[in-house]
């Protein structure tokens, strides 16, 4: 057997902890899924062969393909709040104004759940575009937005619920 590629890897543990919930914390029920999630994307991944500029195209379908299923997965457990939000949707998302409105319309959401998680995708390419530089100013608007949205969900979390929030 081949060894994994650093990409394979990182989605393996990816997986690994979106659903410990599921695998609990088991790798090779994480492989499962993470198979399940590359064989509907195995189209795309035969181009990803021949274009290696496509790699972040398909890692960002992985990741919404994982947000998709996670998501399913806890429209079946009735007492386990979820909200996603995808600060790539619109160029404003990401500001703080917007980040600020999208993050309480979560809370606001998941209040009535005493277990719940709250999922954040494309943050860091909304604040740091993939084709620009990682430039000191993007890297420290990404960290404030991070530390940002930490201390608006510890803050707006009713005391004695178990928040999960991720960052994807």
């Amino acid at each position: 057997m081949p060894p994994r590629s650093r990409e394979d890897l990182r989605r393996l543990h990816l997986i690994n902890a979106l659903f410990a919930h599921a695998t609990g914390q088991d790798l090779y029920l994480a492989e499962q899924i993470k198979a399940a999630i590359a064989f509907n994307l195995a189209e795309f991944e035969a181009s990803v062969a021949q274009h290696p500029r496509a790699q972040k195209v398909y890692d960002a379908m992985f990741n919404a393909a994982a947000a998709t299923l996670l998501a399913r997965v806890f429209a079946g457990q009735p007492r386990h709040g979820f909200y996603h939000w995808d600060a790539s949707l619109t160029l404003a998302a990401a500001t703080p104004l917007f980040t600020r409105a999208e993050v309480m319309a979560g809370l606001r959401q998941l209040a009535p759940f005493r277990d719940s998680t709250l999922l954040v995708t494309n943050l860091r390419p909304a604040l740091i575009p993939p084709g620009a530089r990682a430039t000191p100013r993007r890297q420290r608007d990404y960290e404030e937005a991070l530390a940002f949205i930490r201390e608006l969900a510890a803050a707006r979390t009713v005391r004695g619920s178990n928040l999960q929030l991720l960052f994807l």
